[in-house]
């Protein structure tokens, strides 16, 4: 019998997890990539909107989902949690995990633009302060320590420099992060180039993994 302690378990839970969550980040950028080709209106100014559009329209349509190899997923919006008092953007259950109430994976997103993109005041703060650090303050539990967070790219942008922006404020202006790993390039994800994953770690000491997808909507804003 496996020794439940043995450190080499443990680590092979870990991949098993990190791999999951990725299979199911390579799903929902699919869905992203439809709605692109469906040629779908969001408004720049209300991330729930567009969130609830990514969520009820494809990752709970039941032909989508077997689409983009979903359906051992359950997806759900504006969660509240049992142990925190975080009310989650979207809450990934898997079908293997079920009789695990605690068990799941967040995903936080944040709207993104040109305004303020060097400063603690503009979206690029926000998405620190009110997404990132929400994952840092255990404000939303991660059972599995690997979530995720979305950035709805609501104007036209570098959206590289952006990058760069984020992660200067994370060196400079959010020591509360404890960020061991800023946000750096993945290629996980076939023809998508803005996937970047970061490492932190939040108030227990314990070490997190997020990743980070930005979503360019710049070219489908309601008139």
């Amino acid at each position: 019998m496996t020794d439940s302690l043995d450190p080499s378990v443990f680590r092979d839970a870990i991949d098993f997890y990190i791999a999951e969550f990725e299979r199911i980040l390579v799903g929902i950028t699919s869905c992203y990539k439809i709605m692109i080709e469906d040629s779908i209106s969001v408004p720049s100014n209300n991330e729930n909107e567009i969130r609830d559009i990514l969520l009820l329209n494809y990752l709970k349509n039941r032909e989508i989902k077997r689409k983009v190899k979903l359906t051992n997923y359950r997806f759900d919006r504006e969660i509240m949690e049992d142990t925190t008092k975080g009310r989650v953007d979207i809450r990934i259950l898997s079908k293997n995990d079920f009789e695990i109430d605690e068990a799941y994976y967040t995903i936080e997103c944040k709207r993104l633009d040109n305004n303020k993109t060097s400063g603690t005041s503009g979206l690029n703060g926000e998405y620190i302060n009110e997404g990132i650090m929400r994952f840092i303050t255990e404000y939303y539990s991660s059972y599995y320590n690997v979530n995720g967070m979305i950035g709805f790219v609501v104007e036209q942008m570098d959206i590289r420099t952006n990058i760069v922006n984020i992660n200067n404020l994370l060196r400079k202006k959010f020591p509360d992060t404890n960020t061991e790993t800023v946000l750096t390039a993945l290629n996980f994800i076939k023809d998508f180039e803005y996937q970047y994953y970061s490492i932190h770690k939040n108030i227990k000491d314990k070490k997190i993994k997020l990743y980070h997808l930005m979503f360019d909507f710049s070219e489908n804003i309601k008139a």
